[in-house]
């Protein structure tokens, strides 16, 4: 097992340690439409070495960042036209531009100012006059942070890649992972859960079966009846895929779902033969999202089975001790109020 597993997660994991920053210099845009007080913030970042750009106003600023991508914006509240205000909010809504740190130049003590840039998605403020060790400092620290988050975007993107590869390896299970992904995303609204574990969930969907990259494809695409030895090597997929996400502190709330999603209520499921509540409630909810998934869809072996055959059998995995009845019942009462055809 291990001569075939272990290389493939050791690559991964180098993978997403890649420094995607490189060291070509920072690009700063300055936007201001005060002539003076642009020229005094351009002056000071050059200094620095910093690659400085110019706008004078919100349009101009926008049309900067599409074609030049500067690594931060300097950004003055006051102008014409479109407000800083505004140029934020469309910077942080943009996908291509969310990671941009922006700086709100504000003026002295301006208390309203400072609370509509943290409304905005701001993420630091300077006030006029500028104080040019302050003004390195913030410039300095944020470009830092942005680079990272870069580095943790791409390293994210990685993993989905490494997902959907291994969805593609399987031809059986179509498109298993997005339709569960919007399942686990309206049975969490349904339960009311916090935005960053609906959050968890919908990554689950893509990432509970990535270890599945390290296991033989003569195991992983078997037809008939697994052996105990195969069944013991297909059972490392949790390890192998809990140890690729591992390197991601975005991904530690999904480690416990890729970890115990073959866990069961009685305490006989793997890897850890967890028992009740001591399954976490997201790989709880995320085994009966899986579970009614693989029901209601075609599968080679089975065919798609209706809402009712499919409550019938999972309450049958209830009576068996597997499942939680409590959270059985709420599902099912999510089931029959809520339209899924549209999912």
């Amino acid at each position: 097992m291990n001569r075939v597993s272990m290389p493939v997660v050791s690559q991964a994991q180098r993978y997403l340690t890649v420094n995607y920053s490189g060291s070509d210099p920072a690009k700063v845009l300055v936007v201001d439409d005060n002539p003076p007080s642009r020229m005094t913030a351009v002056a000071l970042l050059s200094v620095e070495g910093y690659v400085v750009l110019e706008a004078g106003d919100g349009y101009q600023a926008l049309e900067r960042v599409a074609s030049q991508t500067p690594d931060i914006v300097l950004l003055d509240v006051s102008m014409p036209g479109m407000d800083g205000f505004e140029v934020c909010r469309q910077l942080k809504r943009n996908e291509n531009t969310r990671l941009i740190p922006v700086i709100f130049v504000t003026a002295l003590d301006d208390r309203r100012a400072r609370l509509k840039g943290i409304e905005a998605g701001g993420d630091d403020f300077l006030t006029k006059p500028f104080d040019q060790l302050q003004l390195s400092a913030r410039v300095r620290s944020l470009i830092h942070q942005k680079r990272l988050n870069e580095d943790l975007d791409h390293a994210s993107e990685a993993l989905f890649s490494i997902a959907r590869t291994v969805e593609s390896r399987d031809p059986h299970t179509g498109d298993h992972c997005e339709r569960l992904s919007q399942l686990a995303r309206t049975f969490g609204e349904y339960l009311d859960l916090p935005a960053s574990q609906i959050r968890d969930l919908m990554w689950a969907s893509y990432l509970h079966d990535i270890g599945k990259v390290g296991i033989p494809d003569a195991v992983l695409l078997k037809t008939g009846p697994l052996t105990v030895t195969e069944q013991a090597i297909m059972q490392q997929h949790v390890f192998l895929g809990e140890n690729i996400c591992r390197p991601l502190r975005t991904m530690h709330g999904v480690l416990p779902i890729i970890r115990h999603h073959h866990e069961r209520w009685d305490g006989s499921g793997y890897p850890d033969s967890l028992v009740g509540n001591s399954i976490p409630l997201l790989v709880q909810v995320f085994q009966i999202i899986d579970i009614y998934d693989a029901l209601t869809n075609e599968r080679p072996y089975k065919p798609a089975f209706s809402i009712a055959k499919a409550l019938e059998i999972m309450w049958g995995e209830v009576r068996q001790g597997w499942r939680n009845p409590e959270l059985m019942a709420q599902f099912e009462a999510f089931v029959k109020t809520t339209d899924l055809t549209s999912l």
